[in-house]
Protein backbone atom coordinates (compact mmCIF):
# COMPACT_ATOMS: atom_id res chain seq x y z
CA UNK A 1 0.00 0.00 0.00
CA UNK A 2 1.27 3.40 -0.40
CA UNK A 3 2.04 5.90 2.08
CA UNK A 4 0.00 8.92 2.65
CA UNK A 5 -0.15 11.76 5.20
CA UNK A 6 -3.15 10.18 6.61
CA UNK A 7 -2.07 6.55 6.93
CA UNK A 8 0.92 7.31 9.05
CA UNK A 9 1.13 4.41 11.47
CA UNK A 10 0.37 1.67 8.46
CA UNK A 11 3.23 3.51 6.88
CA UNK A 12 5.86 3.39 9.49
CA UNK A 13 4.79 -0.20 10.20
CA UNK A 14 5.55 -1.40 6.60
CA UNK A 15 8.75 1.32 6.51
CA UNK A 16 10.37 -0.13 9.58
CA UNK A 17 9.92 -3.95 8.06
CA UNK A 18 10.98 -2.18 4.51
CA UNK A 19 14.39 -1.27 6.73
CA UNK A 20 14.92 -4.52 8.33
CA UNK A 21 14.79 -6.78 5.10
CA UNK A 22 17.80 -3.91 4.19
CA UNK A 23 19.70 -3.91 6.85
CA UNK A 24 19.76 -7.89 5.91
CA UNK A 25 20.69 -8.09 2.92
CA UNK A 26 23.82 -7.14 0.44
CA UNK A 27 24.34 -3.31 -0.43
CA UNK A 28 22.93 -2.17 -3.93
CA UNK A 29 25.54 -1.86 -6.45
CA UNK A 30 24.31 1.94 -6.26
CA UNK A 31 25.03 2.21 -2.73
CA UNK A 32 28.78 0.80 -3.30
CA UNK A 33 32.13 2.80 -2.93
CA UNK A 34 31.20 4.67 -6.01
CA UNK A 35 28.36 7.55 -4.48
CA UNK A 36 29.71 10.37 -5.36
CA UNK A 37 29.91 13.52 -2.94
CA UNK A 38 26.67 15.15 -2.03
CA UNK A 39 25.43 18.82 -3.27
CA UNK A 40 22.92 20.72 -1.29
CA UNK A 41 20.68 24.13 -1.80
CA UNK A 42 18.71 26.09 -0.02
CA UNK A 43 15.99 28.40 0.56
CA UNK A 44 16.11 29.90 4.41
CA UNK A 45 15.56 33.53 5.17
CA UNK A 46 17.32 35.84 2.50
CA UNK A 47 19.02 32.81 1.19
CA UNK A 48 17.15 31.84 -2.24
CA UNK A 49 18.34 28.51 -3.49
CA UNK A 50 21.87 28.53 -2.28
CA UNK A 51 24.30 26.27 -2.86
CA UNK A 52 25.64 25.59 0.64
CA UNK A 53 28.45 23.31 1.89
CA UNK A 54 27.03 19.91 2.07
CA UNK A 55 27.53 17.11 4.85
CA UNK A 56 28.83 13.82 3.99
CA UNK A 57 28.37 9.87 4.13
CA UNK A 58 29.45 8.81 7.05
CA UNK A 59 29.33 4.93 8.59
CA UNK A 60 28.73 2.84 11.63
CA UNK A 61 26.39 6.22 13.22
CA UNK A 62 23.60 4.96 15.03
CA UNK A 63 19.88 6.35 14.07
CA UNK A 64 19.00 9.22 16.31
CA UNK A 65 14.96 9.78 17.20
CA UNK A 66 15.15 12.11 14.11
CA UNK A 67 16.11 9.98 11.85
CA UNK A 68 14.66 9.88 7.85
CA UNK A 69 15.45 6.20 6.24
CA UNK A 70 15.99 5.84 2.94
CA UNK A 71 14.99 2.60 0.70
CA UNK A 72 15.82 2.81 -2.80
CA UNK A 73 15.03 -0.73 -3.32
CA UNK A 74 10.92 0.72 -2.93
CA UNK A 75 10.35 2.31 -5.83
CA UNK A 76 6.79 4.18 -6.71
CA UNK A 77 5.37 6.23 -9.70
CA UNK A 78 7.80 7.96 -12.72
CA UNK A 79 8.03 11.68 -12.90
CA UNK A 80 6.56 13.23 -15.67
CA UNK A 81 7.70 16.84 -14.52
CA UNK A 82 6.74 20.44 -12.88
CA UNK A 83 5.00 23.23 -14.48
CA UNK A 84 2.76 25.83 -14.80
CA UNK A 85 -0.16 26.88 -16.96
CA UNK A 86 0.16 29.21 -19.99
CA UNK A 87 -3.23 31.06 -19.44
CA UNK A 88 -4.28 33.41 -22.31
CA UNK A 89 -3.34 36.14 -19.32
CA UNK A 90 -0.34 34.61 -18.47
CA UNK A 91 0.53 34.73 -22.54
CA UNK A 92 -0.66 38.44 -23.27
CA UNK A 93 1.53 40.00 -20.49
CA UNK A 94 4.23 37.91 -21.64
CA UNK A 95 3.47 39.53 -24.98
CA UNK A 96 3.86 43.22 -23.64
CA UNK A 97 7.38 42.69 -22.98
CA UNK A 98 10.42 43.42 -25.39
CA UNK A 99 11.17 40.10 -27.22
CA UNK A 100 14.94 39.79 -25.19
CA UNK A 101 13.29 40.31 -21.58
CA UNK A 102 10.62 37.92 -22.94
CA UNK A 103 13.07 35.31 -23.99
CA UNK A 104 15.42 35.98 -20.76
CA UNK A 105 12.29 35.09 -18.35
CA UNK A 106 10.70 32.37 -20.81
CA UNK A 107 14.69 31.06 -20.25
CA UNK A 108 14.81 31.45 -16.67
CA UNK A 109 11.13 29.60 -16.57
CA UNK A 110 12.08 26.65 -18.65
CA UNK A 111 15.10 26.33 -20.10
CA UNK A 112 18.35 24.31 -18.56
CA UNK A 113 19.95 26.70 -16.97
CA UNK A 114 16.69 27.83 -15.13
CA UNK A 115 13.84 26.76 -13.32
CA UNK A 116 13.52 23.61 -15.90
CA UNK A 117 9.93 23.64 -15.91
CA UNK A 118 9.21 21.18 -18.36
CA UNK A 119 5.43 20.61 -18.72
CA UNK A 120 2.83 23.54 -19.08
CA UNK A 121 -1.01 23.63 -19.63
CA UNK A 122 -2.98 25.17 -22.11
CA UNK A 123 -6.49 26.24 -22.25
CA UNK A 124 -8.75 25.06 -24.45
CA UNK A 125 -10.71 28.26 -25.39
CA UNK A 126 -11.09 30.90 -22.91
CA UNK A 127 -10.87 30.32 -18.69
CA UNK A 128 -11.10 32.87 -15.91
CA UNK A 129 -7.98 34.30 -16.90
CA UNK A 130 -8.38 35.30 -20.34
CA UNK A 131 -9.10 39.43 -22.10
CA UNK A 132 -12.45 38.19 -22.75
CA UNK A 133 -14.99 34.87 -22.97
CA UNK A 134 -14.49 32.93 -26.27
CA UNK A 135 -14.52 29.91 -27.53
CA UNK A 136 -13.03 28.31 -30.77
CA UNK A 137 -16.39 28.44 -32.70
CA UNK A 138 -18.90 31.45 -31.07
CA UNK A 139 -21.61 31.15 -33.70
CA UNK A 140 -24.70 32.96 -32.29
CA UNK A 141 -26.91 29.54 -34.15
CA UNK A 142 -26.09 26.26 -32.69
CA UNK A 143 -23.26 25.09 -35.38
CA UNK A 144 -22.70 21.33 -34.73
CA UNK A 145 -20.60 21.09 -38.11
CA UNK A 146 -18.54 23.29 -36.51
CA UNK A 147 -18.33 25.06 -40.13
CA UNK A 148 -17.58 28.58 -37.80
CA UNK A 149 -14.59 26.35 -35.88
CA UNK A 150 -11.40 28.36 -35.92
CA UNK A 151 -8.34 28.70 -33.52
CA UNK A 152 -7.42 32.31 -35.16
CA UNK A 153 -7.91 34.11 -31.54
CA UNK A 154 -4.89 32.35 -30.03
CA UNK A 155 -2.82 32.72 -33.68
CA UNK A 156 -1.91 36.35 -32.37
CA UNK A 157 0.15 35.82 -29.13
CA UNK A 158 -0.97 32.38 -27.28
CA UNK A 159 0.45 30.44 -29.99
CA UNK A 160 3.59 32.59 -30.33
CA UNK A 161 4.88 32.63 -26.69
CA UNK A 162 4.09 28.50 -26.57
CA UNK A 163 6.67 28.19 -29.56
CA UNK A 164 9.04 30.41 -27.55
CA UNK A 165 8.31 28.02 -24.94
CA UNK A 166 8.91 25.45 -26.53
CA UNK A 167 12.54 26.60 -27.98
CA UNK A 168 13.39 27.15 -24.07
CA UNK A 169 12.47 23.77 -23.43
CA UNK A 170 12.37 21.21 -26.31
CA UNK A 171 11.00 18.50 -23.95
CA UNK A 172 7.83 20.44 -23.19
CA UNK A 173 5.20 18.49 -22.58
CA UNK A 174 1.88 20.27 -23.34
CA UNK A 175 -1.81 19.45 -21.73
CA UNK A 176 -5.03 21.70 -22.34
CA UNK A 177 -8.38 21.80 -20.26
CA UNK A 178 -11.48 23.46 -21.67
CA UNK A 179 -13.50 25.92 -19.27
CA UNK A 180 -16.60 25.58 -21.11
CA UNK A 181 -17.54 24.28 -24.98
CA UNK A 182 -18.73 27.07 -27.27
CA UNK A 183 -21.91 28.67 -25.44
CA UNK A 184 -24.57 26.87 -27.76
CA UNK A 185 -23.81 23.56 -26.65
CA UNK A 186 -24.99 24.62 -23.38
CA UNK A 187 -27.93 24.83 -21.38
CA UNK A 188 -28.20 28.80 -21.37
CA UNK A 189 -26.77 29.17 -24.43
CA UNK A 190 -23.73 30.70 -22.53
CA UNK A 191 -20.01 30.46 -21.67
CA UNK A 192 -20.70 31.74 -18.42
CA UNK A 193 -21.73 28.99 -16.33
CA UNK A 194 -24.21 26.63 -17.32
CA UNK A 195 -24.37 22.57 -18.43
CA UNK A 196 -23.10 20.85 -21.38
CA UNK A 197 -25.95 19.23 -23.44
CA UNK A 198 -25.75 15.77 -24.19
CA UNK A 199 -26.85 15.73 -27.55
CA UNK A 200 -24.01 17.94 -29.01
CA UNK A 201 -21.55 15.15 -27.70
CA UNK A 202 -20.90 14.20 -31.34
CA UNK A 203 -20.11 17.75 -32.44
CA UNK A 204 -17.66 18.54 -29.08
CA UNK A 205 -15.44 15.53 -29.43
CA UNK A 206 -14.70 16.65 -33.29
CA UNK A 207 -14.12 20.25 -31.41
CA UNK A 208 -11.23 18.66 -29.71
CA UNK A 209 -10.56 16.63 -32.66
CA UNK A 210 -9.60 19.97 -34.71
CA UNK A 211 -8.56 21.94 -31.93
CA UNK A 212 -5.80 18.77 -31.59
CA UNK A 213 -5.13 18.49 -35.50
CA UNK A 214 -4.96 22.71 -35.76
CA UNK A 215 -2.95 23.16 -32.68
CA UNK A 216 -0.26 20.44 -34.54
CA UNK A 217 -0.64 21.98 -37.72
CA UNK A 218 0.74 25.08 -35.92
CA UNK A 219 3.93 23.51 -34.06
CA UNK A 220 2.18 22.82 -30.69
CA UNK A 221 1.73 19.17 -29.97
CA UNK A 222 -0.75 18.48 -27.09
CA UNK A 223 -0.17 14.98 -25.36
CA UNK A 224 -3.37 15.25 -23.25
CA UNK A 225 -6.27 16.89 -22.54
CA UNK A 226 -8.90 16.70 -19.80
CA UNK A 227 -12.59 16.68 -20.46
CA UNK A 228 -13.20 19.52 -18.47
CA UNK A 229 -11.51 21.99 -15.97
CA UNK A 230 -13.41 21.33 -12.52
CA UNK A 231 -16.14 19.18 -13.45
CA UNK A 232 -18.36 19.34 -10.77
CA UNK A 233 -18.74 23.25 -10.53
CA UNK A 234 -20.34 26.20 -13.26
CA UNK A 235 -18.99 28.32 -10.79
CA UNK A 236 -22.19 30.22 -10.42
CA UNK A 237 -22.32 31.66 -13.85
CA UNK A 238 -19.46 33.91 -12.65
CA UNK A 239 -16.89 32.58 -15.37
CA UNK A 240 -16.42 30.21 -18.38
CA UNK A 241 -17.41 27.08 -16.71
CA UNK A 242 -19.15 24.07 -17.44
CA UNK A 243 -20.83 21.89 -15.41
CA UNK A 244 -20.69 17.71 -16.49
CA UNK A 245 -22.56 15.33 -14.64
CA UNK A 246 -20.50 11.80 -13.58
CA UNK A 247 -22.71 10.01 -16.02
CA UNK A 248 -21.91 12.96 -19.43
CA UNK A 249 -18.34 12.28 -18.54
CA UNK A 250 -18.50 8.74 -18.78
CA UNK A 251 -20.51 8.82 -22.00
CA UNK A 252 -18.49 11.27 -23.30
CA UNK A 253 -15.20 9.28 -23.11
CA UNK A 254 -16.44 6.22 -23.86
CA UNK A 255 -18.85 6.72 -26.72
CA UNK A 256 -17.42 10.03 -28.10
CA UNK A 257 -14.19 11.44 -27.27
CA UNK A 258 -12.00 8.37 -26.97
CA UNK A 259 -13.45 7.32 -30.56
CA UNK A 260 -12.80 10.17 -31.61
CA UNK A 261 -9.51 10.82 -31.20
CA UNK A 262 -9.01 6.81 -32.33
CA UNK A 263 -10.20 7.27 -35.16
CA UNK A 264 -8.57 10.69 -36.25
CA UNK A 265 -5.04 9.14 -35.38
CA UNK A 266 -4.49 11.07 -32.66
CA UNK A 267 -2.72 9.55 -29.55
CA UNK A 268 -3.16 12.41 -27.32
CA UNK A 269 -3.70 10.50 -23.87
CA UNK A 270 -7.58 11.39 -21.78
CA UNK A 271 -7.18 12.64 -18.44
CA UNK A 272 -10.47 12.55 -16.23
CA UNK A 273 -11.42 15.08 -13.68
CA UNK A 274 -9.88 17.43 -13.15
CA UNK A 275 -11.21 18.76 -10.37
CA UNK A 276 -10.33 18.25 -6.07
CA UNK A 277 -9.56 15.45 -3.97
CA UNK A 278 -12.54 15.24 -2.20
CA UNK A 279 -14.13 13.88 -5.93
CA UNK A 280 -12.06 10.80 -5.46
CA UNK A 281 -15.44 8.70 -5.59
CA UNK A 282 -16.39 10.07 -8.86
CA UNK A 283 -13.01 9.10 -10.51
CA UNK A 284 -13.24 5.84 -8.83
CA UNK A 285 -16.89 5.26 -10.21
CA UNK A 286 -15.71 6.38 -13.81
CA UNK A 287 -12.59 3.87 -14.24
CA UNK A 288 -15.01 1.04 -13.36
CA UNK A 289 -16.63 1.67 -16.45
CA UNK A 290 -14.31 -0.83 -18.57
CA UNK A 291 -15.55 1.08 -21.69
CA UNK A 292 -13.91 4.29 -20.11
CA UNK A 293 -11.03 2.64 -18.71
CA UNK A 294 -9.79 1.83 -22.01
CA UNK A 295 -9.45 5.39 -23.17
CA UNK A 296 -8.59 6.57 -20.36
CA UNK A 297 -4.82 7.14 -19.32
CA UNK A 298 -5.03 9.15 -15.85
CA UNK A 299 -6.78 11.39 -13.49
CA UNK A 300 -6.18 14.73 -13.18
CA UNK A 301 -6.60 16.55 -9.38
CA UNK A 302 -6.65 20.19 -8.24
CA UNK A 303 -5.77 20.69 -4.58
CA UNK A 304 -8.29 23.33 -3.26
CA UNK A 305 -10.35 20.76 -1.14
CA UNK A 306 -9.60 17.39 0.47
CA UNK A 307 -6.35 15.63 1.37
CA UNK A 308 -3.69 14.61 -1.30
CA UNK A 309 -4.34 10.57 0.45
CA UNK A 310 -7.42 10.65 -2.12
CA UNK A 311 -5.06 9.82 -4.63
CA UNK A 312 -3.68 6.94 -3.30
CA UNK A 313 -7.02 5.69 -3.16
CA UNK A 314 -7.69 5.54 -6.68
CA UNK A 315 -4.28 4.37 -7.45
CA UNK A 316 -4.51 1.72 -5.30
CA UNK A 317 -7.87 0.49 -6.93
CA UNK A 318 -6.63 1.37 -10.79
CA UNK A 319 -2.56 0.83 -10.71
CA UNK A 320 -2.34 0.78 -14.14
CA UNK A 321 -3.58 4.41 -14.66
CA UNK A 322 -1.85 7.81 -13.76
CA UNK A 323 -1.89 10.63 -11.46
CA UNK A 324 -1.35 13.97 -12.73
CA UNK A 325 -1.78 17.11 -9.87
CA UNK A 326 -2.91 19.62 -12.43
CA UNK A 327 -3.87 23.00 -10.57
CA UNK A 328 -2.76 24.89 -7.57
CA UNK A 329 -1.50 28.68 -7.44
CA UNK A 330 -0.16 31.16 -5.00
CA UNK A 331 -3.08 34.12 -3.94
CA UNK A 332 -1.46 37.23 -4.77
CA UNK A 333 -3.08 39.12 -1.77
CA UNK A 334 -1.39 37.10 0.74
CA UNK A 335 1.04 38.74 2.91
CA UNK A 336 3.70 35.86 2.64
CA UNK A 337 2.81 35.71 -1.60
CA UNK A 338 7.13 36.14 -1.85
CA UNK A 339 8.06 33.91 1.35
CA UNK A 340 5.36 30.50 1.42
CA UNK A 341 7.80 28.83 -0.03
CA UNK A 342 8.07 26.35 2.86
CA UNK A 343 4.17 25.80 2.50
CA UNK A 344 3.92 25.26 -0.93
CA UNK A 345 7.14 22.40 -0.54
CA UNK A 346 5.15 20.75 2.16
CA UNK A 347 2.32 20.43 -0.56
CA UNK A 348 4.34 19.29 -3.36
CA UNK A 349 5.61 16.81 -1.12
CA UNK A 350 2.44 15.55 0.00
CA UNK A 351 1.48 15.26 -3.58
CA UNK A 352 4.85 13.52 -4.95
CA UNK A 353 4.25 11.21 -1.89
CA UNK A 354 1.00 9.86 -3.46
CA UNK A 355 1.65 8.65 -6.90
CA UNK A 356 1.33 11.85 -8.62
CA UNK A 357 3.74 12.49 -12.00
CA UNK A 358 3.56 16.38 -12.00
CA UNK A 359 2.74 19.48 -11.13
CA UNK A 360 1.97 21.98 -11.90
CA UNK A 361 0.42 25.68 -10.92
CA UNK A 362 -2.27 27.90 -12.06
CA UNK A 363 -0.43 30.63 -14.11
CA UNK A 364 2.82 30.94 -14.75
CA UNK A 365 2.49 34.93 -14.69
CA UNK A 366 -0.09 37.47 -13.60
CA UNK A 367 0.28 41.60 -12.77
CA UNK A 368 0.59 43.03 -9.34
CA UNK A 369 -3.59 42.71 -8.94
CA UNK A 370 -3.47 39.20 -10.55
CA UNK A 371 -4.92 40.69 -13.75
CA UNK A 372 -5.82 40.02 -16.27
CA UNK A 373 -8.62 37.86 -15.01
CA UNK A 374 -12.70 38.09 -15.84
CA UNK A 375 -13.74 35.62 -12.91
CA UNK A 376 -13.97 35.93 -9.48
CA UNK A 377 -11.19 34.71 -7.96
CA UNK A 378 -7.66 35.81 -6.63
CA UNK A 379 -4.94 34.35 -7.56
CA UNK A 380 -1.31 35.21 -8.00
CA UNK A 381 1.59 34.31 -10.91
CA UNK A 382 4.30 31.73 -10.44
CA UNK A 383 5.69 35.41 -11.17
CA UNK A 384 4.45 38.77 -11.07
CA UNK A 385 4.82 41.20 -13.59
CA UNK A 386 4.11 44.85 -12.97
CA UNK A 387 2.09 45.86 -15.41
CA UNK A 388 3.84 49.57 -15.24
CA UNK A 389 7.41 48.94 -14.75
CA UNK A 390 7.59 44.70 -16.07
CA UNK A 391 9.47 44.56 -12.75
CA UNK A 392 9.39 40.27 -11.57
CA UNK A 393 8.83 39.22 -8.03
CA UNK A 394 8.89 36.08 -7.73
CA UNK A 395 6.84 34.04 -5.59
CA UNK A 396 7.17 31.08 -2.26
CA UNK A 397 6.03 28.90 -4.86
CA UNK A 398 8.84 29.37 -7.53
CA UNK A 399 11.42 29.08 -4.93
CA UNK A 400 9.95 25.95 -4.24
CA UNK A 401 9.47 24.70 -7.78
CA UNK A 402 13.84 25.64 -7.64
CA UNK A 403 14.26 22.54 -5.25
CA UNK A 404 12.33 19.71 -7.05
CA UNK A 405 12.32 21.12 -10.90
CA UNK A 406 16.04 21.96 -11.03
CA UNK A 407 16.89 18.33 -9.99
CA UNK A 408 14.58 16.36 -10.11
CA UNK A 409 14.83 14.77 -13.83
CA UNK A 410 12.06 13.34 -16.10
CA UNK A 411 11.65 9.69 -16.07
CA UNK A 412 13.11 9.62 -12.19
CA UNK A 413 11.06 7.36 -9.53
CA UNK A 414 9.91 8.17 -6.02
CA UNK A 415 11.77 6.19 -3.66
CA UNK A 416 10.59 5.32 -0.36
CA UNK A 417 11.44 7.67 2.65
CA UNK A 418 10.31 7.18 6.32
CA UNK A 419 10.42 9.16 9.58
CA UNK A 420 7.80 10.68 10.83
CA UNK A 421 9.17 13.84 12.33
CA UNK A 422 7.05 16.50 13.45
CA UNK A 423 6.90 19.74 10.76
CA UNK A 424 9.78 18.15 8.69
CA UNK A 425 8.59 16.64 5.33
CA UNK A 426 10.27 14.53 2.81
CA UNK A 427 10.46 13.04 -0.48
CA UNK A 428 13.27 11.42 -1.80
CA UNK A 429 13.74 10.25 -5.74
CA UNK A 430 16.43 8.33 -8.00
CA UNK A 431 16.57 10.51 -11.38
CA UNK A 432 17.43 8.18 -14.62
CA UNK A 433 21.00 9.11 -14.22
CA UNK A 434 21.44 7.12 -11.06
CA UNK A 435 21.44 10.36 -9.41
CA UNK A 436 19.46 10.60 -5.92
CA UNK A 437 17.40 13.79 -4.62
CA UNK A 438 15.86 14.20 -0.98
CA UNK A 439 14.27 17.32 -0.44
CA UNK A 440 13.67 18.23 3.30
CA UNK A 441 11.27 21.11 4.28
CA UNK A 442 11.05 22.22 7.84
CA UNK A 443 7.84 24.20 8.66
CA UNK A 444 8.95 24.09 12.35
CA UNK A 445 11.69 25.73 14.76
CA UNK A 446 15.48 25.08 13.83
CA UNK A 447 15.94 21.18 13.93
CA UNK A 448 19.37 18.19 12.71
CA UNK A 449 18.11 15.53 11.50
CA UNK A 450 19.79 12.36 10.08
CA UNK A 451 19.70 10.99 7.16
CA UNK A 452 20.13 7.24 6.89
CA UNK A 453 21.01 4.81 3.82
CA UNK A 454 22.06 1.86 3.84
CA UNK A 455 25.17 1.13 5.94
CA UNK A 456 25.62 4.84 6.13
CA UNK A 457 23.82 8.65 7.65
CA UNK A 458 24.81 11.96 7.25
CA UNK A 459 23.35 14.92 9.36
CA UNK A 460 21.92 17.86 7.96
CA UNK A 461 21.30 21.20 10.04
CA UNK A 462 17.63 22.60 9.10
CA UNK A 463 16.60 26.49 9.71
CA UNK A 464 13.14 27.50 10.63
CA UNK A 465 10.59 27.49 7.41
CA UNK A 466 13.53 26.27 4.73
CA UNK A 467 13.65 24.21 1.91
CA UNK A 468 17.07 21.96 2.04
CA UNK A 469 17.74 19.62 -0.97
CA UNK A 470 20.44 17.20 -1.18
CA UNK A 471 21.59 15.59 -4.50
CA UNK A 472 24.28 12.98 -4.91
Amino acid sequence: MRYSDTDRRTFLKMAAIAATCAASTPLASWADSKRGPIRAWRTAGDQRYVSINAPTWEAGKPLTAMSIRLNPDEQYQQVLGFGAALTDSSCYLLEQLDAGKRKSLLDECFGPDGLCLSVARTTIGASDYSLNAYSYDDSPTPDPNLTHFSIDHDRKYILPLLKEAQQANPDLFYFSSPWSPPGWMKAGNSLLGGSMRKHYFDAYAQYFVKFLQDYAASGIKIQAVTVQNEVDTDQDGRMPQALWGQEYEIDFVKSYLGPALQKAGLNTKIWILDHNYNLWGRAVDELSDPDVYKYVDGVAWHGYYGPPSAMTRVHDMFPAKNTYWTEGGPDISAPDYGTDWANWSSTFTGILRNWARCIVSWNLVLDENGKPNIGPFSCGGVITINSKTHELTRSGQYWAFAHYARTIQRGARVIASSGDLEKIDHVAVQNPNGSHVLVLTNKGREETVQVALRDQSLSIFLPPDSITTLGW
